[in-house]
């Protein structure tokens, strides 16, 4: 499946809200074959650029709108800890009812977290594809140097989300049993069938990993290899046939 059909595969499988937010690969695609055949070439690369420069913008918005409220959303998961801990529960069961509830928001924000993730990943992926794209239809010059802007933008910078991920996960594994987390996971995938921030985040797992899987065609474009855990319950969502993307 080329490249285009999987990032609206994946447009379709992420967050309603998130869906206006990816790449318009389709429309740049089309620019590049209007491109490749015009007669005004200087005036249609300026055209291009204006446009990639417009995604760009619209990726570090939305990118960093989404980090600033995970980072309150990390701290307020922290403080309902806290006060749950250091509270007195009327009896065992409305404490147990309040950690519940505190494991289910961190597993939907741990979710959220790593679609934004994988959406700085798909975006720059199709940023690089469309201007190798360009300077292989046109003969043009542009990918090396528009790619080491893009390297530089909020948008393509995750350690601190990554960061979170991390201090997420390792704040449920210090509370929360796994196999109860895992279960809980999966039945609520189940019961929201195409649905569900863990569906859209299995299906992000899924693309990052074939997006950035090891090849012997890796360029200095390339993002690197992405070693997930190979878990049962990421598998019983994983498609029979992997598409790889191209």
């Amino acid at each position: 499946m080329k490249f285009g059909k999987r990032l609206k595969q994946h447009v379709q499988e992420t967050l309603p809200g998130w869906r206006d937010m990816y790449l318009n690969y389709k429309d740049l695609k089309k620019l590049v074959r209007l491109i490749s055949s015009s007669l005004e070439y200087g005036k249609s690369e300026a055209q291009f650029v204006y446009l990639l420069n417009n995604e760009i913008e619209k990726f570090n918005v939305f990118f960093m709108e989404q980090e600033e409220d995970f980072i309150i959303r990390h701290k307020e998961l922290q403080q309902r800890i806290k006060r749950a801990n250091e509270s007195e529960p009327s009896s065992e069961g409305e404490y147990e009812e309040q950690m519940a509830k505190i494991r289910k928001d961190m597993v939907d924000f741990h979710g959220e977290m790593v679609l934004l993730v994988n959406y700085s990943n798909i975006n720059y992926t199709g940023m690089a594809k469309i201007l190798k794209k360009y300077d292989k239809q046109t003969g043009g010059l542009l990918r090396l140097p528009f790619i080491q802007k893009v390297l530089e933008q909020p948008f393509f910078t995750t350690e601190l989300i990554s960061k979170l991920v991390k201090e997420c996960e390792t704040t449920m594994d210090e509370l929360f049993p796994t196999v109860v987390v895992a279960d809980e996971m999966k039945e609520e995938a189940i019961m929201t069938v195409g649905e569900g921030i863990f569906r859209n985040t299995v299906a992000a797992l899924i693309t990052m990993k074939e997006i950035r899987k090891g090849s012997s065609t890796q360029s200095h474009f390339s993002l690197p290899a992405l070693n997930l855990p190979d878990t049962e319950l990421i598998r019983s969502f994983q498609p029979k046939s992997p598409i790889p993307i191209i």
